[in-house]
């Protein structure tokens, strides 16, 4: 017919297969995602501190990356010693000669690989070995502390003796070291906390044999929480003591519960940070302090960690409580 034109099947087909192709393409060169080429900034404030005759505490602060910092790498004169997560701040490095002086530098990682340029360089030198030194310093006192903002605490302790001498203090979180400053020194900034988290410090007293102290006594400290929060659920003017019943030894926890808008029904009990038993009540749930009493068969001085949270009414876990140690018989 006059002024009409014909489309083939097969051109019909091969034309619609062109433009299904180009729009793939074209689809996937938009999706594609940008490879990430930008390395983590450098860290800052790396310190190395000597915490024995064999052994040195590297420190530093987080570093910041264009997506995401998943790791650290810390170097000793070049040569790395130590591949760390990126939640990690600080670690022992171990197996080093006595009097004699390192250099340290720590690298950030992120998820493409990518390595910051080395950090400023710290240097240290470890003490004098001290053959036979079995002697621990004496406990650090009067441990205190305030809160700095949302995310730090500033600690302050007496000193510690030791026959030879203290070459650094360990601050404690819930009997974890987080945080460490030399022997000369009796003052903590802890940074990297949460806010509106109650945290128990504790610091010990080590020496070059690394010989440590027992635990200062602990304080509790809760960070200033971000404004819309919600209010803290935690448990708290946790009390614990002990006392022998025959062979086994009665362990007698009592505390103020959280106000959550309800009855509270049951509580978790956490011994060295391992649930040990959920504390269900046998009739109605208490109102104010509340108790509950364990019993354990290991000899006398055996120390426990303990903590308590509560089951809210909407079936959620609440906040922990500040940690309490004991010792069994004292």
């Amino acid at each position: 017919m006059e002024g009409t034109t014909v489309q083939r099947p097969h051109t019909t087909a091969a034309l619609a297969c062109s433009a299904a192709l180009l729009l793939a393409a074209l689809t996937g060169c938009g999706s594609a995602p940008e490879a990430d080429t930008t390395a983590p900034a450098v860290p800052q404030h790396v310190t190395a501190q000597a915490s024995s005759a064999t052994s040195v505490h590297v420190m530093w602060e987080r570093a910041t990356d264009n997506r995401a910092v998943t790791g650290y790498e810390v170097y000793r004169k070049g040569k790395k010693v130590k591949s760390l997560p990126a939640t990690k701040v600080m670690t022992d490095v171990d197996g080093l000669t006595a009097s004699t002086s390192y250099t340290f530098t720590v690298r950030a990682r992120d998820a493409a690989g990518n390595l910051s340029a080395p950090s400023t360089a710290a240097t240290v030198t470890t003490p004098a070995a001290t053959p036979a030194d079995r002697a621990a310093p004496t406990r650090p006192v009067k441990l205190r502390g305030a809160t700095d903002g949302s995310r730090a605490v500033n600690l302050s302790w007496g000193g510690s003796t030791d026959d030879i001498g203290v070459t650094a203090y360990d601050v404690y979180q819930e009997d974890s070291r987080i945080h460490s400053v030399p022997g000369t020194e009796t003052t903590a900034h802890v940074t990297g906390l949460r806010p509106g988290t109650v945290y128990t410090f504790t610091v010990r007293a080590r020496d070059a044999a690394d010989n440590s102290s027992p635990d200062s006594n602990a304080i509790d400290l809760t960070t200033a929480s971000f404004p819309g929060a919600p209010a803290s659920t935690a448990p708290t003017d946790l009390r614990v003591t002990n006392r022998a019943q025959g062979k086994e030894y009665a362990i007698d926890l009592d505390w103020e519960q959280p106000e959550t808008g309800g009855e509270i029904p049951a509580y978790q009990l956490y011994m060295d940070g391992r649930l040990t038993t959920t504390i269900v009540w046998g009739s109605t749930p208490p109102k104010g302090r509340a108790n509950y009493r364990l019993t354990v068969t290991d000899p006398r001085g055996t120390r426990y960690s303990l903590k308590i949270r509560a089951k809210l009414p909407d079936g959620k876990w609440g906040d922990f409580s500040a940690q309490r140690t004991v010792v069994l018989g004292e």
